[in-house]
């Protein structure tokens, strides 16, 4: 890898990690400036920056364990994988309902990132597999799962008015879409009418965490030519599997 940007301080706290995941409760501060060749004081910066975020904790000996940040990310890590296998099992079912094809996603930033696809045998496709990354206000994915964020967490997140087209239909502006996020909370689904591909209409439907959490979502995506005849029939599918991987997930 280029180092030209790497973070040093990233590096360093990523060998402590892996050093009190190894020997937990055992390293203090002087074991782990020994043991790393890192100085005290900046020993000290890193660790109770990191005790802060609950990446780590102290026990009464002064010595440290991974925090509660590392088992919640944990949890969310393998969860990702136990909704892909669900996604699979139960995707198959659905795509031949309507015989149009399927994709789970999840938010990352600004962005959809692909999960899953499960294809409908159709020479004509979206470019949707997994490992692919859209801006979230295109996509009745990423409309759906922005939807579930804070507004002060969507102003951070788009900070300017206008935003840019990826179609002649793509949404323009920040009202827009928080004007439509506002409709997608009370609806319970999103739409996407060619905003992120021309020639493909979609419809996606949320997937809850047991917590609460919107964790994911899961779409149809539809020819133009055939949104009208299947719209209602998809939009009952959809909300019908996303209840189906809400429930994989407990």
């Amino acid at each position: 890898m280029d180092k030209k940007y790497w973070v040093p301080a990233l590096e360093k706290a990523h060998s402590i990690i892996r050093l009190i995941a190894e020997e937990p409760n055992q390293l203090k501060l002087s074991d782990l400036c020994r043991r790393l060749e890192i100085s005290k004081s900046s020993m000290f910066s890193l660790l109770q920056t990191m005790e802060a975020l609950d990446w780590i904790t102290r026990n009464s000996s002064d010595a440290y364990t991974l925090g509660m940040h590392y088992g919640l990310m944990g949890n969310a890590y393998f969860q990702q994988y136990d909704l892909i296998d669900a996604f699979r099992k139960e995707a198959p079912t659905y795509m031949k309902l309507i015989n149009e094809s399927l994709q789970l996603a999840r938010l990352e930033e600004a962005d959809i990132f692909y999960l899953a696809k499960e294809a409908a045998p159709s020479p004509v496709q979206m470019v949707s597999g997994p490992g692919t990354r859209i801006p979230a206000y295109a996509t009745g994915l990423g409309k759906m799962l922005l939807s579930g964020l804070e507004s002060d967490q969507l102003a951070l997140m788009y900070p300017e008015q206008s935003l840019p087209s990826l179609t002649s239909f793509t949404i323009r502006t920040r009202e827009e879409l928080f004007s439509q996020l506002t409709k997608i909370r009370a609806q319970g689904y999103a739409l996407d009418l060619q905003e992120g591909v021309m020639g493909f209409n979609c419809i996606a439907a949320p997937i809850y965490h047991p917590n609460g959490q919107l964790s994911a979502a899961v779409s149809y995506s539809i020819p133009l030519h055939h949104w009208e005849e299947k719209r209602e029939e998809a939009l009952q599918a959809i909300l019908s599997l996303s209840q189906k991987l809400s429930f994989a997930l407990k």
